[in-house]
């Protein structure tokens, strides 16, 4: 086993995914685990069609769209099966939203229309916790992207979005 030692001025100073890295090791560390007995949401995939047709159904709510195509962000993919994690004061950020609980309104409106889509009320395309992060999957994450990207391509031919010209 190695250790390191940190101070806060390093980690302050740490690219955004390795901060990102280094709070979801300690999370996960430090963190409750899953009490027996309790039903976690049921994270499910999706894929670029099925992101497709839950774009049309939450588009009437610009603020939940803006925190769908936040969702395609790149962050690190951790976990045993792999979840990608954002915090959420990120996500509010991204989207422009005023407070978390309107970002909470947001996932949750995208959620339930995700989970009447599938036609299962447990499915989720993100969870969120107390401690302030998102999770989705890396597929939903990359089916979203994906999404994006296309939409960028149609509207202007030729012209690659930023993502996709890394």
């Amino acid at each position: 086993m190695t250790s390191i030692v940190l101070d806060a001025k390093q980690i302050q100073s740490a690219p955004a995914p390795v901060r990102l890295w280094l709070e979801q090791q300690i999370s996960a560390a430090l963190g409750p685990g899953s009490a027996a007995g309790t039903q976690l949401p049921r994270l499910v995939a999706c894929a670029e069609t099925q992101a497709a047709n839950l774009l049309s159904r939450i588009r009437q709510v610009p603020s939940a769209v803006e925190v769908f195509f936040g969702l395609a962000h790149p962050e690190i993919s951790y976990g045993s099966p792999p979840v990608v994690t954002f915090r959420l004061l990120d996500l509010q950020r991204r989207a422009g939203l005023e407070s978390i609980t309107k970002l909470l309104e947001c996932l949750d409106h995208i959620n339930r229309a995700f989970a009447e889509m599938c036609d299962d009320p447990a499915a989720r395309l993100c969870d969120f916790d107390a401690a302030g992060h998102c999770s989705t999957l890396p597929t939903t994450q990359n089916s979203i992207a994906a999404l994006w990207k296309a939409i960028i391509a149609a509207e202007r031919p030729g012209v690659l979005p930023i993502a996709a010209a890394e």
